[in-house]
């Protein structure tokens, strides 16, 4: 996994557990928004450091 990769898995794994940890439901939405972007920039830093294939071809 790239450095990249690493970096948006803490931050996406850090903001879920703040999310779950406060009990302001304004803090707990953004928070949870905000892991939801860092897990789209995580699963795009794994597609471009190519880890995982894609193969638009299903056998």
């Amino acid at each position: 996994m790239s450095k990249p990769a690493w970096f948006f898995l803490c931050l996406t794994l850090i903001t879920g557990f703040l999310g779950f940890a406060t009990e302001s439901p304004g803090v707990q939405a953004t928070a949870f928004i905000v892991s939801a972007v860092f897990a789209s920039l995580l699963t795009l830093a794994l597609i471009v450091g190519r880890r995982i294939k894609f193969d638009p071809l299903l056998r």
